[in-house]
């Protein structure tokens, strides 16, 4: 399976998990596709709303290009939604972190396990902020 499957794979993951605990949540079909800032996924539970940018890795390093993690930015801010990347370490389970956590490097961003240990949430706490 390539890249694009995996993604929407993880994606369509991400959205049920939110479904089973009482969120509505959509895959944005072509995310990534258009010049237009956008995300991977969108939830809400009418008290808060999220963008979230998923991710997956089989590692424990994952890059991230900036301008995806920008478009993140401008669209949860147009759109009213708190930023999210969401991402699943294969060993470990789901992450989710904000933007201003990811580690910049000389071209763009990343994230460690170590990092997403140390500064993410897991499912559970996200949902209950």
């Amino acid at each position: 399976m390539g890249a694009k499957g995996k993604g929407s794979r993880t994606e369509r993951e991400l959205v049920q998990i939110l479904k089973d605990n009482n969120w509505a949540a959509i895959r944005v079909a072509g995310s990534g596709l258009t010049s237009d800032p956008n995300t991977d996924v969108i939830a809400g539970n009418g008290k808060r709303h999220l963008a979230i940018e998923c991710k997956s890795v089989k590692g424990k390093y994952k890059h991230l290009y900036s301008e995806q993690i920008e478009d993140l930015i401008k669209f949860s801010k147009n759109f009213g939604a708190e930023p999210w990347i969401a991402i699943r370490f294969n060993v470990k389970g789901w992450y989710f972190l904000k933007p201003e956590n990811l580690t910049k490097t000389k071209t763009n961003l990343s994230v460690s396990l170590k990092l997403a240990e140390e500064k993410g949430l897991k499912f559970s706490k996200l949902i209950n902020l």
